[in-house]
């Protein structure tokens, strides 16, 4: 808990004149529900437009890593991944979605093994673009079989 995005970033931003999306996509997740106390897991697409600057690719991964060691709900999750990447480059937009599966569902309660959960933040033009919006979610979704576990 005591981890801030900047100790994981670690001084990883360069200076960079690329100006289209940048996406790290299916990034491995498993954390705990606040609630319940169990596990929930899934996967984590990372997207950002840079404004002058480029993180390390790595870096995305322990941004996600950081937050999702913590006692969580996805949804909070979500949107500390969205937020600690707007505040450290300034980009001109960011996009996170995580599609997870919760124990506390699976096994408990309503018992519904094949549930998934699907969470989105949106800053900058993720937000205020749609064709930019629509790109990241295709991209998201590139080589996804629905029907798969």
């Amino acid at each position: 808990y005591g981890m801030k995005p900047d100790d994981e970033i670690n001084g990883a931003l360069f200076e960079e004149t690329y100006r289209n999306m940048v996406l790290v996509k299916d990034i491995e997740m498993y954390s705990l529900c606040e609630h319940h106390l169990l596990p929930f897991f899934g996967r984590v697409h990372v997207a950002y437009i840079p404004n002058g600057k480029i993180i390390g690719l790595s870096k995305t991964a322990r941004l996600v890593e950081m937050f999702a060691r913590r006692f969580q709900v996805q949804e909070r999750l979500t949107d500390q991944i969205a937020e600690a990447l707007w505040d450290l480059m300034e980009p001109e937009g960011v996009g996170v979605v995580i599609e997870a599966q919760h124990l506390c569902m699976m096994m408990r309660g309503v018992q519904k093994q094949n549930s998934k959960t699907i969470t989105s933040a949106m800053r900058g033009s993720f937000l205020d673009d749609q064709m930019t919006r629509d790109e990241f979610l295709r991209l998201c979704m590139a080589g996804h079989n629905p029907l798969s576990q």
